[in-house]
């Protein structure tokens, strides 16, 4: 059976209707860069130990974080920004990718234990 009226309006409402909307760039806690497309809900101490706040981050930025810390390490910073930046390999990370676009995306290296 037909429908009496179409499920999506004629294409020519749509442009009429449709307005873009310029949203504010977020930045990154880690980084502090604006954030691009992808934005990750980072829970600076891990939900595993009591964590309930989140915070905006790039991708890169949160799996560096992961890369280099233990959930007890990130529980003892909490969110204490300057203390994760005083360690020498995020840094490093952080001034490296401060040249980057927002949405640059690479494999972060992995902490020598």
């Amino acid at each position: 059976m037909a429908r009496k009226h179409p499920k999506h309006g004629r294409y020519d409402d749509q442009h009429h209707e449709e307005q873009e909307v310029p949203t504010e760039a977020v930045a990154c806690w880690l980084c502090g860069r604006p954030t691009g497309k992808t934005i990750v809900w980072h829970h600076p101490v891990p939900k595993s130990r009591g964590g309930r706040d989140v915070v905006p981050m790039h991708p890169i930025c949160q799996q560096t974080l992961v890369a280099n810390f233990s959930n007890a390490e990130l529980q003892r910073h909490g969110t204490d920004v300057d203390a994760l930046l005083s360690y020498p390999n995020v840094r490093k990370f952080v001034d490296w990718v401060a040249k980057k676009e927002p949405d640059f995306m690479a494999t972060p290296t992995k902490k020598q234990r």
